[in-house]
């Protein structure tokens, strides 16, 4: 009889846990992006195959709330799932929840869980926004001894309406140790995984890198609250790349083709980034956000067009001058020209006039637009000139530029009085990062835009690869005052303290 009590005991314990596990779980939390005034993406990732369920509403006890079924997260897509949300009412918070189904038992739900958003007002009402770049580079990773990456905290309390991700969202080809230590003897250390204790090559590493992330309770926090706009750059493949480059040289990689390595990492950044496009055909990051009368955004793809770097010196343009390529620089002179916001911001993964070497020790080959000769615009400068001649050319007001790439925060102004080329207006183009990464600079300036520095942080003489216990972290902060119009820019520390404030009036 006490074995069968024994027994009869059990089932509700064994009950209990299978019930639990036969539920889906919500992995990663859930963000929101490419938010503007035709909608906003949610995205979420489930545990195994389930279906997406979402609910929104414009209360946060979700009284009027709208259910909507969503797709299913599946292994194919490393059990992401994304939904488009439109016909929203502008200039209002929306909250929504996540919650998944089991593919077979549609009864074993998840929790939910909640995240918000506030869709751009259609009048002209105040506008703000982040910007920074570069998310565990170096070697410096999620340490838990410090509370992780703070840095997303900071920039969620500002309540910025979006965040822009100028690139390097993963650092695929850099992986982590446990410690890494600091100059003066101190130790950083890392939480690691198995993906990222090397560098990434197949389709589960990159998706291991992106996951690694989310580790951070600071990054999901943000993520829930603020939505992102995310652009690509050379660390989420690897250093550098363009297509036909190949790493042979570099005993890490087995694959050494640098085509197949972008195609599994797109494939990665497609799956793990909350973007407008579904994952299907050729990605198309290139796109307008419109925030009501006083900010249209411009996303870039710097990556995706470009020709093979070398010594960017052509005297006609070409195939081998490419960088943002024929039909993304058409639309954006369309997109710029039709555009009746006040202010006009590029958002772009590398800088206009600051040179990136793509061979750093030897200095030679070139990564960015600047070839490091002051003189009349040559290779892929030719691309930019025609641009910039254009937005003067049509009259095109108020266009700026924010970018990162280069590992610390600085204000550019571009002045055709002080260039080589003088058939522009002049501009601002605003850097800054790195989020989690080391930090660099200063870069040297090429004077055929006539870029002049009006503000930069660098290392000490001697210094690179500053930890972000040193102050390598930055981000920018952008403010626009819906009945004055003017535009306040600010660089900001990683605790968000102010460094460098500028305040532009809209022409």
């Amino acid at each position: 009889m006490q074995g069968a009590g024994a027994l009869a005991t059990l089932p509700s314990r064994v009950f209990a846990q299978t019930a639990a596990a036969a539920r889906p779980r919500l992995m990663q939390g859930v963000q929101s992006g490419d938010v503007g005034s035709d909608g906003v993406t949610l995205w979420s990732r489930a545990d195994r195959p389930a279906r997406m369920i979402v609910e929104n509403a414009t209360t946060e006890s979700f009284t009027d709330a709208r259910r909507i079924e969503g797709p299913l997260a599946l292994e194919g897509t490393g059990f992401t799932s994304r939904l488009r949300l439109g016909d929203l009412p502008p200039g209002q918070t929306i909250f929504y929840r996540v919650a998944y189904a089991d593919q077979v038992d549609a009864s074993a739900t998840s929790d939910w869980m909640q995240g918000r958003f506030r869709t751009p007002s259609a009048a002209a009402g105040d506008v703000s926004f982040a910007w920074s770049a570069d998310t565990v580079g170096q070697g410096w990773g999620i340490n838990p001894d410090i509370g992780g990456m703070t840095i997303y905290e900071a920039m969620r309390l500002l309540a910025p309406d979006f965040f822009v991700h100028c690139g390097d969202t993963i650092y695929a080809d850099d992986p982590l140790a446990s410690e890494k230590k600091l100059p003066d003897g101190r130790l950083w250390k890392n939480l690691t995984t198995e993906a990222k204790s090397k560098v990434a090559e197949t389709l589960a590493e990159f998706r291991g890198n992106h996951l690694y992330n989310f580790l951070d309770a600071n990054l999901r926090r943000f993520n829930s609250e603020v939505p992102m706009i995310a652009l690509w750059d050379d660390h989420d493949v690897v250093d550098n790349w363009f297509r036909e480059k190949h790493l042979d040289a570099d005993p890490r990689y087995g694959e050494k083709s640098v085509a197949v390595l972008a195609r599994r990492a797109e494939r990665a950044f497609r799956e793990f980034m909350p973007l407008a496009d579904g994952l299907d055909g050729p990605m198309r990051l290139y796109r307008k956000f419109s925030f009501g009368p006083r900010l249209d955004l411009f996303r870039l793809d710097m990556r995706g067009f470009r020709a093979a770097n070398g010594f960017n010196r052509q005297e006609v343009t070409g195939k081998d001058t490419a960088y943002l390529g024929l039909e993304q620089v058409g639309w954006l002179k369309r997109a710029l020209k039709s555009s009746t916001a006040t202010w006009k911001i590029v958002a772009a993964d590398m800088p206009l006039g600051l040179v990136v070497y793509d061979d750093w020790r030897r200095k030679s080959g070139f990564e960015a637009v600047a070839n490091a000769d002051d003189g009349p615009p040559l290779g892929r400068e030719l691309e930019i000139a025609g641009l910039l001649s254009f937005i003067k050319r049509e009259n095109i007001r108020n266009v700026h530029w924010i970018t990162a790439d280069v590992h610390y925060p600085a204000t550019h102004r571009y002045d055709p009085e002080r260039a080589a080329f003088r058939h522009f207006t002049p501009f601002y183009e605003f850097v800054s990062g790195p989020l989690c990464a080391g930090g660099f600079g200063p870069n040297a300036l090429d004077g055929t835009f006539g870029p002049q520095v009006v503000f930069q942080k660098v290392p000490p003489p001697g210094r690179f690869d500053l930890s972000p216990l040193e102050g390598s972290c930055h981000f920018g902060h952008v403010r626009i005052d819906g009945k004055s119009g003017v535009m306040t820019v600010s660089h900001r520390d990683a605790g968000g303290a102010v460094i460098h404030s500028l305040e532009l009036m809209p022409s």
